[in-house]
């Protein structure tokens, strides 16, 4: 949330436009690495995905050089592969995550019980959930390849959750960032965005806590 609120105050809706000015293909592919970054580095569960992911749905339709279809597909790929490289580092390395004091310190192990919870509680379908929820998206992959998810279904379920997340996000910029009352309270929607992403998060830590202790245990 603090770096959503950081991107709001820096006007990044102000700034893209003028770097793809001079260096399109720089721009885009900062963005890509970033929901990479995100979705495949387990100790990274707190970049601003969503805002990013809005800001250039927007930016597709105002005069800021961005182009809805080379940003859905870029973002889409980027979300796909990170997921995965993120599934096989849990595959092969979990365990040692485990057993590492060192390794701990970096992966919050309180993120790593929230998205065990999360997977056992939805399954499969975890995959595709996960995507809209912060942290549990970058955490979610991970625990799925400790749990040796098989590829076939993993992959099924990681594509069609990131056509459905970065769909979602993207044209929602793209269609309310026409609307002049949205134009004018940019930042204000990219705040509510990560208050909307914070309370996600408390909501969930909240029905995690009733369930595990309301009985005493």
């Amino acid at each position: 949330m603090i770096i959503s609120l950081i991107i709001a105050y820096l006007h990044f809706d102000q700034i893209l436009p003028e770097l793809m000015k001079t260096n399109a293909l720089l721009v885009y592919g900062f963005l890509f690495l970033i929901i990479f970054t995100e979705t495949g580095l387990i100790f990274v569960p707190f970049l601003p995905g969503d805002s990013i992911i809005f800001i250039s749905g927007n930016l597709s339709n105002l005069s800021g050089g961005f182009n809805l279809y080379i940003v859905i597909f870029g973002f889409i790929v980027s979300a796909v592969i990170g997921d995965y490289v993120n599934f096989e580092f849990g595959r092969h390395l979990g365990i040692k995550v485990a057993k590492s004091n060192r390794l701990k310190k970096i992966i919050k192990s309180k993120y790593l019980i929230k998205s065990e919870k999360f997977y056992f509680k939805y399954g499969k379908m975890a995959i595709f959930f996960g995507r809209f929820i912060p942290i549990i998206r970058t955490v979610i992959p991970f625990t799925a390849g400790v749990s040796k998810m098989s590829y076939e279904s993993f992959f099924r379920y990681n594509v069609f959750g990131a056509i459905c997340w970065i769909l979602l996000i993207t044209l929602s910029g793209f269609f309310f960032g026409s609307i002049p009352f949205v134009k004018n309270n940019f930042n204000l929607f990219l705040i509510g965005i990560s208050i909307t992403s914070l309370l996600t998060l408390i909501i969930n830590g909240f029905r995690y806590y009733l369930n595990n202790y309301k009985y005493g245990k």
